[in-house]
């Protein structure tokens, strides 16, 4: 293909027509395209034909592919700058790239920050104002009062907060001077996130080593699991890794930890890779990792899955009760509760 004068589009994602020629368009580079995931797409067309693509959603940019005849053109550098002047328009000043590590290299060129790589997969980079120092920051502050020298972590969705979600809170609080509870900002869940921190607040209320704090964008966010609870291998052990060398390489210093612990997952394939991810990779980081056998009631392990399904079915109070905290059976029974119990009746119970 010659190189010539090319047009910008801004890409419909509402267009079938428009999305499937983008979806095409990225099959030669091994990537996918959900335009349900982005909030902005554009393409780069040349005599009728396209050239290249690019997309972004939130502060993830996505999908960011160059025709092979035409890359080393700069046509990586006009994607970029696209898809980050219109994310400023829209208020988003900081960046994340989760791209391919062949790749990675025409990003750094652009000013973008490799923060974690898992070979062969994915490299993760950010540009932009902020950065995961900034993070660090945000999240020391956040615990300073805590004894210093013996800290654990958890990070928790706590979709909602259970009994087995308390009991090894309490584990980790008995065992150490202090403990930092990150719970995921993510709202991909059924219960919001203002929801789920208090509930994780509440239910932990009584164990006064224990430091509850919003887990922010760099702990299991659209950043470093871009694809949350998708089930391709591939995907699964970038995401989980990447994921892991982030916390271990920045999160565990900052906060001072250097044990994690886990909830034993008999569930979830996803969780249980992201715990076999953890296990592999933060020892050589310094952060030992302890897996917890879950909390059971009668023959069944106790989970947030077990209460969302109860919750769907429209079980009475009497099977829910034992599987979570007062607190949270308290939130369950009010009024407030209304519209989450709502959705998750509509809901196939998974997230």
């Amino acid at each position: 293909m010659a190189w010539g004068q090319w047009e910008e589009r801004v890409i419909n994602r509402n267009n079938p027509r428009q999305s499937q020629a983008v979806r095409e368009f990225l099959t030669v580079f091994g990537l996918a395209y959900d335009p349900a995931t982005v909030e902005h797409t554009i393409a780069l067309y040349q005599d009728g034909q396209m050239i290249a693509t690019g997309s972004r959603g939130g502060e993830v940019l996505r999908n960011i592919a160059v025709h092979p005849d035409l890359q080393g053109e700069g046509l990586t550098a006009t994607i970029v700058s696209a898809l980050m002047r219109q994310g400023g328009e829209a208020g988003v000043r900081h960046f994340f790239i989760f791209t391919k590590p062949t790749a990675a290299p025409q990003f750094t060129g652009l000013g973008f920050r490799e923060l974690a790589r898992v070979e062969p997969q994915a490299v993760l980079l950010e540009g932009g104002l902020g950065s995961v120092q900034d993070e660090v920051k945000r999240l020391s502050a956040a615990v300073g009062e805590l004894p210093e020298g013996d800290r654990a972590a958890l990070v928790v969705n706590c979709n909602p907060f259970t009994r087995g979600h308390q009991a090894v809170i309490a584990r980790a609080a008995a065992a150490h001077a202090g403990v930092v509870v990150l719970v995921v900002s993510e709202d991909r869940s059924l219960f919001p996130f203002a929801v789920r921190l208090r509930l994780v607040q509440e239910g932990v209320s009584h164990l006064p080593n224990v430091r509850v704090v919003e887990a922010g964008k760099y702990i299991i966010s659209a950043a470093t699991f871009p694809d949350y609870f998708t089930r391709g291998e591939d995907t699964v052990i970038a995401q989980t890794r990447l994921d892991a060398h982030v916390f271990g390489r920045y999160i565990a210093p900052g906060l001072g930890v250097s044990v994690r612990y886990v909830g034993e997952e008999p569930y979830c394939e996803v969780t249980r890779a992201y715990n076999q991810a953890l296990q592999e990779v933060l020892p050589s980081y310094g952060v030992k990792v302890v897996e917890i056998p879950r909390l059971a009631e009668g023959s069944e392990p106790i989970s947030a899955s077990r209460v969302r399904e109860l919750l769907r079915q429209g079980a009475g109070w009497e099977q829910v009760t034992p599987l979570v905290p007062e607190s949270t059976l308290r939130y369950l029974r009010s009024s407030a509760a209304v519209e989450v119990l709502a959705a998750i009746r509509a809901s196939d119970s998974r997230h």
